[in-house]
């Protein structure tokens, strides 16, 4: 059918709440085919990722504790050098 044919039958109005309708739904299936699968795919990643910032966060703070008591022993192992050197002078 012509759509001026359906416009003079049902009226404009009619026509257009048609077309919308199809929009709406064309819509609805674009979302819940492409749409929520990639969301969820990226709630995945995104849950992933946090985990694996967790972890480097956990071996960023062994490794401040592994520096400061190597520091640490340097500085006690560099006073008692000090000291053996004052008994022997």
């Amino acid at each position: 059918m012509d759509i001026v044919t359906l416009v003079e039958k049902f009226g404009f109005t009619t026509i257009m709440v048609v077309g919308l309708g199809y929009f709406v739904y064309y819509v609805w299936i674009t979302i819940t085919k492409t749409v929520e699968p990639a969301v969820s795919e990226m709630q995945k990643t995104i849950i992933r990722l946090t985990d694996q910032l967790r972890l480097l966060d956990q071996d960023m703070i062994r490794l401040q504790e592994k520096l400061k008591t190597a520091i640490e022993l340097k500085e006690h192992n560099g006073k008692e050098r000090a000291t053996e050197q004052n008994r022997d002078s």
